[in-house]
């Protein structure tokens, strides 16, 4: 691979790694939310959409690590 591509790749990883950060972020703004909600509505519609939107934020974390060092391996 040349230094072009190179140079390229690893601006997109830039990239990639700054939304991922901002991903993060909104992980722990929902985390923060679902665990503040009251013990005696924790089994309510409200709770479960919550904790879906964490897992569904964790995945979309994961799955951008996946494509970062992806893109990584490819450089090297």
């Amino acid at each position: 691979m040349n230094k072009i591509r190179r140079k390229n790749l690893q601006s997109i990883i830039d990239q990639l790694e700054e939304l991922k950060g901002s991903l993060e972020n909104l992980q722990v703004e929902e985390e923060e939310y679902r665990d503040n909600i009251p013990e005696n509505t924790q089994e309510s519609e409200r709770y479960e959409k919550a904790d879906a939107s964490c897992d569904n934020l964790s995945g979309a974390v994961d799955n951008l690590e996946e494509v970062i060092s992806s893109i990584e391996t490819a450089i090297e």
